[in-house]
């Protein structure tokens, strides 16, 4: 993945703003509220400044959350592909509603159907985010087809008790395969996987002015 540090701070922005105004308008994610924002700038910025070709993620029943128009906030930016899997119980149209008061109501395509069973029409994914209230989150894991020049994998609502492993820790001892595992938020992790960081080449900075 090529960065870029133009895409990664206008991503980044966007998605701040976006956030900031979110409560003084009458358009609302349902019952979800916002948490973590410094995590879904961090995880904008991400996307976008990696150039991002394909990005997917998975949803539990709760349906479109600030992550996902993170992602979409992303998505516009870099001009990638965003895939959003949802519950047979979640109405399309319905979450297409719910980006519409941000203008981003045409960034994701929303499909129905077992994550498991359609995530495979999908190649070299570069960026996923899998929602661990999904049952079946830890049989993804085996089949999802990732980029391995380069991917990262974010785990949302991981509980780490019984089956509460870390897409990491199922990597691990993988042969010819490289990934580093960071917790950035509560209940969420990132995984990075297939290449080496240089820090130098991958820094922008924002400046924020009264």
């Amino acid at each position: 993945m090529k960065w870029s540090a133009q895409d990664a701070m206008k991503a980044y922005l966007h998605t701040l703003q976006l956030f900031k105004i979110q409560y003084g308008k009458d358009c609302k994610l349902g019952p979800i509220e916002l948490i973590q924002p410094q995590s879904m700038e961090f995880l904008s910025a991400l996307a976008a400044g990696n150039q991002t070709k394909v990005m997917v993620q998975v949803l539990s029943n709760e349906g479109v959350n600030p992550l996902t128009i993170a992602l979409a906030v992303a998505a516009k930016h870099c001009g990638g592909r965003f895939i959003c899997f949802l519950d047979q119980e979640q109405d399309i149209e319905d979450c297409k509603s719910q980006l519409s008061c941000y203008d981003l109501e045409d960034v994701v395509e929303f499909m129905h159907g077992n994550p498991c069973e359609v995530i495979t029409q999908f190649k070299n994914i570069d960026f996923a985010v899998i929602d661990c209230k999904f049952k079946d989150y830890l049989r993804l894991f085996q089949i999802i087809d990732l980029n391995r020049r380069g991917s990262i994998v974010v785990l949302t609502n991981l509980v780490r008790k019984g089956n509460g492993a870390g897409f990491g820790e199922v990597l691990r001892g993988k042969r010819g395969i490289e990934c580093v595992t960071l917790s950035i938020g509560e209940g969420m992790e990132l995984t990075r996987i297939g290449m080496t960081c240089n820090h130098e080449n991958k820094r922008f900075h924002v400046t924020y002015e009264n």
